[in-house]
């Protein structure tokens, strides 16, 4: 049996907001709070210059995996990033969300192409999101891409698929595109969607109908991945619950005040209980 680890990071983005007693959590709090909860490492924009050594100090505290964020638009801004992120230190992944939406066909496919090129002589490898608002905005272009670059890594995130496609539950066609993207599966980013809100409250116990659904994605996803990894791969898994603005879905109390309607940092930490369940079924299937 190979030896193949799921790498489970939480989104550094997806902290934005949590705190107690009124309080955002600070950089280092939010790095305990992540280390408590058992995750192995965090997913990111790389620091300002003057945030640098204190965290490579605490990547380093907390034994954390690092993955990259990035938006972008050019291959030089691929390369300028990767070269960043090799001067940086460990480095996972870079995490790219191609801009933008409005860059189709052989256009994209050929800066898709250049980003793979620079990956490979950067030595960093780089997944390409699934995402709204890039060059992966639609299912059906995304499965284009997949046609036309058969090494193609995603970071799969069918969250905004789903939404797109006004899909509450899923269709023949819908499973037929998604088990292409996910045979290219490098890396997943975890969230619900209901086909109208891009992120659902799933409940304290994960019992809204459509998590069932994205269980059953992330599961071939693994799978998928597993298939094709080499002896000591691990794969990403990231919980990216968003934070209010577009994301988490907020009220307004009595004060006036803005407030999530779902525990964002409990559903944070079920997801990655869901993701190491699905993980345990894959690998029990391949002894």
């Amino acid at each position: 049996m190979k030896r193949l680890t799921l790498n489970v990071q939480q989104s550094w983005w997806s902290m934005g907001g949590l705190g107690s007693k009124g309080k955002e959590w600070s950089t280092e709090e939010r790095f305990e709070k992540i280390a408590e909860a058992g995750y192995s490492g965090i997913a990111a924009r790389l620091p300002d210059p003057q945030e640098k050594e204190s965290w490579q100090r605490l990547l380093e505290k907390y034994r954390f995996s690092f993955g990259v964020m990035t938006q972008p638009r050019s291959t030089k801004e691929i390369v300028d990033t990767l070269h960043a992120a090799a001067g940086f230190g460990p480095v996972s992944y870079v995490n790219a969300q191609v801009m933008d939406a409005f860059l189709i066909g052989d256009e994209a496919i050929r800066l898709l192409e250049e980003i793979l090129e620079a990956s490979e002589r950067a030595r960093i490898p780089v997944y390409i999101e699934t995402h709204r608002g890039t060059v992966t905005q639609d299912l059906q272009r995304t499965v284009d891409y997949c046609s036309a670059l058969r090494r193609l890594p995603l970071t799969i995130d069918l969250s905004h698929y789903v939404v797109a496609g006004e899909l509450n539950g899923t269709s023949e066609r819908a499973e037929a595109y998604f088990d292409q993207l996910l045979g290219h599966t490098a890396c997943i980013h975890a969230r619900v969607s209901d086909g109208e809100k891009i992120q659902v409250d799933v409940g304290p116990d994960g019992d809204h109908p459509m998590v069932k659904h994205f269980q059953r994605w992330w599961r071939k996803a693994m799978t998928h991945w597993a298939a094709q990894a080499k002896p000591g791969d691990a794969l990403p898994f990231v919980t990216e619950l968003g934070p209010p603005g577009g994301y988490a879905i907020t009220r307004r109390d009595e004060a006036g005040n803005v407030v999530e309607i779902s525990d964002r940092w409990q559903q944070t930490q079920l997801f990655k209980r869901m993701a190491e369940a699905l993980w345990a079924e894959v690998t029990a299937d391949m002894k």
